[in-house]
């Protein structure tokens, strides 16, 4: 009864929390002149990724590397084919040229990055996979180059000062803005505590628990804030949001994590990798195969049925 409370209580934080965060940050975004897409690759992702930060250094540290790595595939693949998904279903995502030829092309170069690094002992001596801490320093490296990058289109897409709104105070959505991201973390934790008590008690393994119950819980935020920049018709944060999360879990989260401790990396779990970059190149072909580049309803379909069909081969799977 108390894991189901938790629940509960978790997603209604999630849902508050997910709709301060996006009033926050477009007000903030608008004030100082920064475009709805660069608020959406590092504020709004930096806050909905918080609960995989969480999750994944947690079980690095105690000894559960297969539900670190299965979070932060999980949470990927469902940022993807779940919430862009359902976001594209709620209103028709029209997609930044920028985001077209660089940040997807980034996301999906990270996670081939993760994949060779933690395949490399194939190539050596070393009996077993894993995510070394040399490792993780190459993924912080990437995602340094990744912040360079944010700066210089920060500072290409500033809108000039007469153009702005007129100014008043930052208090209040800056407030909106860190309301929104307390709550969304602390929702998370709340929905990904009760949703791992529970699956425990029903002898679920920790790579299961980490690539649906977790990664979905972990995804939850993403979900909330891409579907409410999408009902609010905020394409840039919707989009931005899930993109840029996606960098920050392969490169910053799992970067992180492997430095403060080696992670073992199960055979297995490249299948997942695998879906990882399926769902990324789904992504671009459903962006060039419209006119407009933007991800329209049918595809929103396509990806949450390619989601349940690999829930279903996750299950099958054990």
């Amino acid at each position: 009864m108390i894991d189901a409370l938790m629940l509960v209580a978790g997603l209604a934080l999630l849902l508050k929390g997910a709709d301060f965060l996006v009033a926050g940050a477009s007000e903030v975004a608008e004030r100082l002149g920064i475009s709805h897409l660069v608020i959406g690759l590092t504020v709004v992702a930096f806050g909905t990724s918080m609960p995989e930060v969480v999750v994944t250094l947690i079980s690095g540290m105690e000894g559960h590397p297969d539900l670190a790595i299965g979070n932060i595939l999980g949470s990927n693949i469902a940022n993807i084919l779940l919430v862009l998904g359902i976001a594209a279903i709620i209103r028709p995502l029209p997609v930044n040229d920028s985001t077209v030829v660089s940040e997807i092309p980034f996301s999906l170069t990270a996670a081939l990055l993760v994949g060779f690094l933690a395949n490399a002992a194939l190539f050596g001596s070393q009996p077993e996979l894993s995510i070394s801490r040399v490792d993780g320093a190459v993924l912080l490296f990437f995602f340094f180059l990744f912040g360079i990058y944010i700066y210089n289109i920060t500072r290409s897409q500033t809108v000039p000062h007469e153009e702005r709104p007129e100014r008043k105070p930052l208090l209040k959505p800056v407030a909106m803005l860190l309301v929104g991201i307390g709550a969304l973390w602390l929702g998370g934790d709340w929905v990904v505590g009760g949703a791992i008590s529970i699956a425990r008690n029903l002898g679920i393994s920790d790579s299961l628990i980490g690539l649906t119950i977790v990664a979905i819980g972990t995804s939850l935020p993403e979900l909330m804030a891409s579907a409410v920049a999408a009902y609010r018709n905020q394409p840039d944060i919707a989009v931005g949001n899930v993109v840029g999360s996606n960098i920050f879990n392969l490169l910053w989260v799992l970067g992180i994590a492997s430095v403060i401790t080696e992670l073992p990396f199960e055979v297995v779990s490249n299948a997942d990798l695998v879906m990882v970059i399926v769902a990324s190149t789904l992504l671009l072909l459903a962006l060039v195969s419209s006119r407009a580049t933007c991800v329209l309803r049918v595809h929103g379909v396509i990806f949450v049925l390619t989601y349940g069909a690999y829930l279903t081969y996750l299950i099958r799977r054990g």
